[in-house]
């Protein structure tokens, strides 16, 4: 068996193909057990975010794994497996883990070192521990990539400054867009951990803002997040109510999963006085066709993405650093797999060989029933070390190839040839 992940990121694939090929979290679970039902795939881990649509697994036929994730995520998704087959991002064995502790760490992300990326690693870890898809291999694999992330929060400075799309979202639309907040509305919709950190952000600014209205389909989520957020300028409003919080808003900052824009063009067209629409959905949650709309300005997480990448040239020895950290990282923890996967099989060589000396000494007990009981010790002590002697250049070249092709290989071989 082997490792393998296979998906769909904002590295290469563009918003429009992410946005189609978003999966729910509500879903996530059904997605887990229909890679289960899939002969190849053994585990699996599953995470879909606005940026980032992925299965993780252990497999055993590496070219029918692809196929069987290929056509589920074609399933749920509604895609045609033409449409994302070109930029679909694949590794195997040793490359899944220099590829999820890099993304725990923030490197694969839009915003370098930002945090939400942990939290999300760790709920697909969650999840498929509750639906019971992620055995021993992934819930090792995905603990050690978080537990490095943290480490590279702590030790480097890749999370000095804007570490959030709540952090840039906010200082793209003060700094860049201009939007003055001092005494002005604004709006968030959604009421979930993007949200709160905006809504976080926002209140912390130099510039006073009037009042923050929280929209969400659910009202219950979105008075949580008032009450956690614990001030008197956040107030909560109804879905129905949007199109005239807008037209009265100087920002609306989106952060909410939806499957159509939830601000549609008349909406916008009623917004009289300047306002700007930061949408962190995808898919889209404000309808994309502002162009002519002299009151209106869009930006989205494309635009968000090209300010980070501009305003990161002060951050390159941070990065270096991290990226250390994580090959580091990787390196113990494919140490520790391959004396994992070596002991098993060396566990059972040795057995099998002390298994033929106890058997040779009791067939041969009449040969020597002379002999005194030291005597027969030393007979046995002589066996032992010869059938050590034979079996340590099989166990060293197992423990070296454990958890490499030549390993599966070496370890398939060991069990034909002793019958193990």
């Amino acid at each position: 068996m082997a490792l393998i992940s296979v998906g769909i990121d904002h590295e290469h694939a563009s918003l429009d193909l992410l946005e189609r090929a978003t999966v729910y979290e509500h879903e996530w679970s059904k997605v887990l057990r229909a890679l289960m039902c899939q002969r190849n795939i053994h585990e699996a881990v599953f995470v879909s975010t606005c940026l980032r649509t992925e299965v993780v697994a252990v497999i055993d036929l590496f070219h029918g794994a692809i196929d069987e994730i290929t056509h589920t995520l074609s399933d749920v998704t509604g895609l045609a497996t033409e449409a994302f087959a070109d930029h679909l991002t694949v590794h195997f064995d040793r490359g899944v883990a220099n590829h999820l502790f890099s993304v725990a760490a923030g490197l694969k992300s839009v915003v370098p070192g930002e945090f939400e990326v942990l939290g999300q690693l760790r709920r697909a870890l969650e999840l498929a521990t509750e639906e019971q898809t992620a055995g021993t291999e992934l819930t090792e694999l995905f603990q050690r990539a978080i537990a490095s992330g943290r480490r590279v929060r702590s030790e480097t400075q890749i999370a000095r400054g804007t570490t959030s799309f709540a952090q840039a979202a906010v200082a793209m639309a003060t700094e860049e867009f201009g939007v003055d907040l001092a005494g002005a509305d604004v709006v968030i919709i959604g009421a979930g951990q993007l949200a709160g950190g905006i809504a976080r952000n926002l209140l912390g600014a130099p510039a006073r803002l009037r009042q923050l209205t929280v929209v969400n389909r659910t009202v219950e989520r979105a008075q949580r997040l008032r009450d956690e957020v614990g001030d008197e300028r956040v107030t909560v409003g109804a879905l129905a109510d949007l199109s005239t919080l807008i037209s009265r808003a100087r920002l609306v900052v989106a952060a909410v999963e939806v499957s159509t824009p939830i601000v549609t063009r008349p909406d916008l067209e009623r917004c009289d006085q300047d306002v700007l629409f930061v949408d962190l959905g995808i898919p889209r949650a404000v309808a994309s066709d502002t162009h002519d709309l002299a009151n209106v300005q869009r930006i989205d997480i494309g635009d968000l993405r090209e300010r980070v990448e501009q305003a990161l040239d002060d951050r390159h020895e941070a990065v270096d650093a991290a990226r250390e950290i994580v090959s580091d990282d990787v390196e113990r923890f494919l140490t520790d797999q391959r004396a994992r996967g070596a002991s098993s099989i060396v566990s059972d060589l040795r057995e099998y060989f002390d298994e033929i000396v106890a058997g040779e000494m009791t067939r041969r007990e009449r040969d020597i029933d002379d002999l005194t009981p030291e005597q027969r010790e030393k007979v046995a002590s002589l066996l032992r070390s010869v059938v050590a002697k034979i079996a340590h250049r099989p166990t060293v070249a197992l423990k070296e190839a454990a958890g490499t092709d030549q390993g599966t290989r070496l370890s398939e071989t060991t069990r034909t040839l002793f019958d193990l």
